[in-house]
């Protein structure tokens, strides 16, 4: 698989055409697996963790996934800036891309299908699709688990479930999620009116990039924090369920922001959308909150000259190893926020001319 072939691309995460992808930014969902003849990865020696990989880049490769073919990559051996690109496309976590040692990943050329080995677990499998389509993540997750364990023996009790490294993942070894945008809602100051309900109902809410990582952009990844004592259907309808009140939210507090101060929400979608267009620095944190009051304008009409898919590509190739591998060289910080300045310039340029 050639990488530097996904850099121009947005990724599958952010294409733009699930369903309710207005508001629902991706789905997935993520097994936690262990092989039964190996200690857990954080127990197993360099020379364990080298057989694990071994034993199943082996069979990965040859995995009949019902669909697209598997590339194995080496993790160990990519570069630092290969690794961070895999971690902003979402196809390996930042625990994956920054630990020691043999591991590696499987990925489909579509990436919706992404399997670490050797990250906390022996397997994350994970699947990924755009907009809000749980039950087509679980059918072709559900599908994959089965021909992988018939190729390997997973570590399994009859009174726990699956068995995984952190006792969160024990059960069902699931994490459903799907990562929203709430602008309006932060807008609005009642985000953290809903985080307290969901935490409630035990439901968790992370950052863009998962567990520890903020808010950038208003996206809000949402997922099931129990995994022991339920059922997979059991997660997906609780999560299933609760999504689409927030979707309802959400547009409600778009439509009450657009009757109620429509031309100071313009004004704010404009100086948006100025300042990508001529400043000479921009920071990644600065460009992400940025472009989500533009998708924002996209989204209600206030802008003509872009399209969702354009700012989604846009979210896309001003993260940092994604700019880096557009320019075609190494940029230290103020570096990469006067290349990434110059690239919306010329990129937004680009796009008008195209609409004009």
């Amino acid at each position: 698989m050639n990488l530097d072939s996904l850099t121009h691309s947005p990724g599958e995460w952010l294409r733009g055409d699930g369903p309710e992808s207005d508001i629902v930014v991706s789905s997935r969902i993520r097994l936690a697996r262990n092989l039964s003849s190996f200690p857990f990865v954080n127990r197993a020696s360099a020379h364990q963790k080298a057989e694990i990989e071994k034993y199943l880049q082996e069979r990965l490769t040859k995995l009949d996934t019902g669909g697209p073919k598997l590339h194995y990559l080496n993790v160990g051996a990519l570069s630092p800036l290969d690794r961070q690109l895999l971690v902003e496309r979402q196809m390996i976590s930042r625990e994956l891309a920054n630990a020691e040692g043999p591991r590696g990943v499987a990925l489909s050329e579509n990436e919706t299908i992404s399997i670490m080995v050797n990250e906390e677990d022996h397997l994350r499998l994970q699947v990924l699709r755009s907009g809000f389509a749980l039950d087509a993540c679980w059918e072709e997750i559900d599908r994959l688990d089965d021909a992988l364990e018939q190729k390997v023996n997973y570590a399994f009790g009859e009174e726990f479930g699956y068995l995984t490294a952190c006792p969160t993942n024990v059960g069902t070894g699931m994490r459903a999620s799907v990562m929203l945008h709430l602008p309006a809602l932060v807008l609005k100051k009642e985000i953290e009116k809903v985080f307290r309900a969901l935490q409630k109902i035990n439901l968790a809410v992370r950052g863009l990039y998962g567990e520890g990582s903020r808010a950038s952009g208003d996206f809000y990844q949402i997922s099931n924090q129990v995994t022991l004592g339920k059922s997979e259907t059991a997660i997906l309808t609780e999560i299933r369920s609760v999504i689409p009140q927030i979707i309802q939210y959400e547009r409600q507090a778009r439509q009450a922001l657009t009757r109620e101060s429509r031309q100071l929400l313009h004004d704010r979608v404009s100086r948006a959308y100025g300042t990508l267009k001529s400043a000479t620095m921009m920071t990644s944190e600065e460009t992400m909150d940025l472009l989500s009051s533009v998708r924002l304008g996209v989204n209600l009409n206030l802008l003509e000259d872009l399209s969702i898919a354009a700012v989604n590509e846009l979210f896309m190739h001003t993260q940092p190893a994604h700019l880096q591998k557009l320019i075609g060289q190494a940029l230290d910080g103020e570096e990469r926020n006067s290349a990434r300045a110059r690239y919306l310039r010329a990129r937004l340029r680009e796009l008008g001319s195209q609409l004009n």
